[in-house]
């Protein structure tokens, strides 16, 4: 069953050849995506971005701001959109360069439908996994920041390994006291076992090796 509203995923298109962007559209929509067109790279950046999990079909050659420079300004802005490049003009250095930069893929006009398909049925896979992991990154972090000051440092002492008795000494309380900020941790965090809080702390950047 495909998604509806907002749950659409996005195909932007940025192509100066209004025919192609046409054709591309009407392909992209009997998929079922939601498109969005653009004509040059500037009215691309000032768009508003859905929530949903979506990809860039980019032409290298564009007036003003070129597919590479516009890839350049959304790796430096930290946009992180799967981009699949197409252009009729296609040399080494530049398809080294733009695949070097994290594009999907950098395909050659006229290209197949189908190729460019599988790519943004790839560059949107991406999209979606990378959109799951910042979620869970920004659920950590809150689940982390309802932690004490207390309870963060016997966090941080027991993802190193470090015995309740010791965690203990080393704060200067007693050992039940640790074992019930302990159950707190656990708790808070939704750590299912010691080694699941590790993972946890490692992703917070709070981990054994930290």
């Amino acid at each position: 069953m495909k998604a509806k509203n907002d749950d659409l995923e996005t195909v932007f298109v940025v192509d100066d050849d209004e025919s192609i962007l046409e054709a591309l559209k009407s392909l992209l929509k009997s998929e079922g995506f939601r498109v969005r067109t653009y004509t040059d790279a500037s009215s691309f950046l000032t768009s508003h971005r859905p929530e949903s999990a979506s990809c860039l079909v980019l032409d290298v050659q564009l007036p003003g701001l070129s597919g590479l420079d516009l890839q350049h300004e959304m790796i430096t802005s930290g946009n992180q959109m799967p981009i699949i490049f197409i252009s009729g003009q296609v040399s080494v250095p530049m398809t080294v360069k733009a695949m070097k930069a994290g594009a999907v893929e950098f395909l050659t006009k006229p290209f197949d439908d189908e190729e460019l398909l599988e790519a943004i049925r790839l560059g949107i896979k991406s999209d979606r996994a990378a959109r799951k992991h910042q979620t869970e990154i920004r659920d950590l972090q809150e689940r982390y920041r309802s932690l004490t000051p207390r309870e963060r440092e016997v966090m941080k002492l027991v993802v190193q390994g470090i015995l309740n008795k010791q965690i203990a000494a080393a704060l200067g309380i007693t050992e039940i006291t640790i074992k019930v900020h302990r159950g707190q941790v656990m708790h808070k965090m939704k750590a299912e076992s010691l080694p699941d809080l590790v993972r946890k702390a490692e992703t917070l950047g709070i981990g054994p090796s930290k």
